[in-house]
């Protein structure tokens, strides 16, 4: 088997309906995304997925997100942009663009904080 993941960042800002906190008010982020693409068979290269193509799906999917307010993204405007939310929404994206290889998304809000999404 083969795991291969690439990394990129975004600026967004959000807050969470309903929260009781902080977290309720505007708030923003640089988010750290890594998407995960597994399999057993490499191409005539020797590749499993060309980092470049990944790359540039992510950053298709990305900017939508970028430097933007999350909530008033389609697709968070009836649930919450947490890092749960924005990490599944990222793997769906993903998997329709570049297929089932995609196998897991992880969005980090901080440093220390992060959540993963796979099917």
């Amino acid at each position: 088997m083969y795991e291969l993941s690439i990394e990129t960042s975004f600026d967004s800002a959000h807050n969470l309906r309903g929260y009781q906190g902080s977290c309720e008010s505007l708030h923003g982020h640089t988010y750290r995304v890594q998407v995960f693409v597994t399999g057993t068979e490499l191409n005539k290269l020797g590749i499993l997925v060309d980092f470049r193509e990944l790359k540039s799906r992510l950053n298709e999917v990305i900017s939508d997100l970028d430097h933007c307010y999350l909530n008033e993204v389609d697709a968070f405007k009836e649930i919450n942009p947490t890092a749960e939310n924005i990490a599944a929404y990222i793997f769906r994206c993903m998997r329709t663009s570049v297929g089932s290889v995609v196998s897991k998304v992880t969005v980090w809000e901080t440093a220390t904080s992060a959540a993963s999404y796979w099917e």
